[in-house]
């Protein structure tokens, strides 16, 4: 019996996700640039609902801000296939950068950003191993708890 590989986006919805619409840019900028195999990923943030919005601990919990960072994650992945046509094309995630809406004493920020980090590897295995940069901000667009932006290397 021949084995084939599983796709990248049955592996999301295996794992009881699904890729939502391409989100239009919402203002000056672009989703993605190209340099090369490069992809550098605007950043994405998640849905518009109360339970997403606010300062992370105390207008939203860290496990809902780890929630939205999934969301965000499979967000950016929709980009990904959108600039390329399939996320089977993705060779590696080199970079993430998470910035979480954060009250000024809290110092759990790579905690939110796992929601993203774990997921990426969950999806991709050892191409979703990254460098990354967690960090805490003041304010974020809209008063979502978490921003994310990536860069990702894909297929020439």
């Amino acid at each position: 019996m021949t084995h084939y590989p599983v796709s990248i986006e049955a592996k999301i919805q295996e794992l009881g996700y699904e890729l939502p619409d391409v989100p239009a840019p919402a203002g000056s900028y672009l989703n993605y640039t190209r340099s090369g195999n490069l992809l550098f990923l605007a950043g994405g943030i998640p849905p518009l609902e109360d339970q997403w919005m606010g300062k992370v601990p105390t207008d939203t919990s860290i496990e809902t801000a780890q929630q939205a960072a999934r969301l965000v994650t499979l967000n950016r992945l929709a980009v990904v296939k959108d600039a390329v046509g399939s996320l089977d094309k993705v060779r590696q995630i080199v970079t993430v950068n998470g910035f979480v809406n954060s009250e000024q004493d809290f110092y759990a920020h790579p905690s939110v950003i796992n929601g993203c980090s774990d997921l990426l590897v969950e999806i991709f295995g050892d191409k979703g191993k990254h460098s990354r940069t967690a960090c805490g901000v003041a304010a974020l667009p809209l008063n979502v708890s978490v921003e994310i932006n990536m860069v990702v290397e894909v297929e020439a």
